[in-house]
């Protein structure tokens, strides 16, 4: 990310920032591509994480043999909001607090409070009505920043900002109908066999050891979430190996390059020198990504945690490239329904972590990994 001042919000823009791009002149033949539920938009929020690691959750169903299910995201956002509150009221101030979280944020809400279906708790007035988080973001941000201020926890803050949260997206039920069941957010997560415990975080950085966990250092994970730490090959093993085994990844990644359309339904990493007119004209050429290149934008931050999506697949253009198949949560205006290819290089450059199913690691990762 280059120049942005808030992550979360990036994701919320870039999908006008290529209006004008020419239409990708790439073919591509798909290898693989798991079930999964229709492209949603989150519209005028930064809740992705939500969006994407709900989209996961929701092809999880669908591999277990549950069947389709519109799971809420606005559930996870509800829960782990006042979270975000009493970290940054802890933390005196001196933490990350917006609307940007992680995949393990999702996780730890299923874990925590369970799940709920969107036709329960959709978390805005009606379908018609489009996500708008702009006045709910402020007003929470303008709260804790106030406790802060004010003697901290002395007060019941967390109340304040439970209040805030029904105001805006709706109180969260204590029982509900769902197909002719009643159910409590844990129960409905139980009844669906969902485990917070089967999931892992990846990441491919050098400056921890590989093989161990450490906590990713992004201000988007303020929950402190940990993260396996592996070689750059054995993060793509990762990805293919759950792929090839029906198993879907929640991606975690960098979309603020030139090279990463919307619009055109594709992201590559050109090499260096090619002119941006020609990108969506014809095929070109790629950089090799090495561990090296990743550490270096990690380093100099011109790769950051600008936007989660859903990776649902794997394809190759006419010249036999690689690419993955994922699913944004920005609509479906693009020319894949909002699909969209994202070459390998892109995803061993850009790829910030993972999250996958534990039974979708490749045997030869699981025996190193601590």
């Amino acid at each position: 990310m280059k120049n942005i001042f808030l992550s979360a919000f990036f994701c919320v823009a870039i999908v006008a920032s290529y209006a004008q791009d020419e239409t990708p002149v790439y073919e591509f033949e798909n290898s693989i591509d798991l079930s999964h539920t229709d492209t949603k938009n989150q519209c005028q929020t930064g809740t992705c994480w939500s969006f994407a690691t709900t989209s996961f959750l929701e092809s999880e169903l669908i591999r277990m043999g549950k069947g389709e299910h519109n799971l809420s995201e606005m559930f996870s956002v509800r829960m782990t909001y006042p979270k975000k509150a009493q970290m940054y009221v802890r933390m005196h101030g001196k933490h990350q607090f917006g609307p940007g979280s992680l995949c393990h944020d999702v996780i730890n809400v299923l874990s925590e409070d369970g799940c709920i279906p969107e036709s329960v708790y959709s978390g805005r007035e009606s379908e018609d009505v489009d996500y708008n988080h702009g006045q709910l973001d402020a007003v929470l941000k303008a709260t804790v920043e106030a406790v802060v201020k004010n003697g901290g926890g002395k007060y019941d803050y967390l109340g304040a900002v439970d209040g805030i949260l029904d105001a805006y997206i709706g109180e969260v039920p204590e029982t509900f109908e769902y197909e002719g069941k009643e159910y409590t957010p844990e129960s409905f997560r139980d009844g669906m066999g969902l485990n917070a415990d089967d999931y892992i975080n990846f990441t491919s950085y050098t400056h921890h050891p590989f093989y161990e966990n450490f906590v990713l250092e992004i201000p988007d994970n303020f929950s402190q979430g940990q993260f396996m730490n592996v070689p750059l090959s054995d993060m793509i093993s990762v990805i293919d190996n759950a792929l090839e085994n029906g198993f879907s990844v929640a991606w975690d990644a960098d979309v603020s390059e030139r090279s990463f359309s919307f619009k055109n339904g594709v992201a590559i990493i050109p090499v260096k020198g090619t002119d941006k007119a020609d990108m969506w004209k014809k095929v070109v050429d790629e950089k090799k990504v090495t561990q090296e290149m990743r550490q270096e934008t990690f380093d100099n931050f011109t790769t950051t945690d600008d936007h989660l999506m859903h990776l649902i697949g794997r394809a190759t253009d006419q010249n036999g490239t690689i690419y993955y198949m994922i699913k944004n949560s920005w609509g479906d205006d693009n020319p894949y329904g909002g699909i969209q290819y994202i070459s390998q290089e892109y995803v061993k450059l850009k790829t910030v972590g993972i999250l996958v199913h534990k039974d979708g690691v490749p045997k030869a990762v699981k025996k190193l990994i601590k």
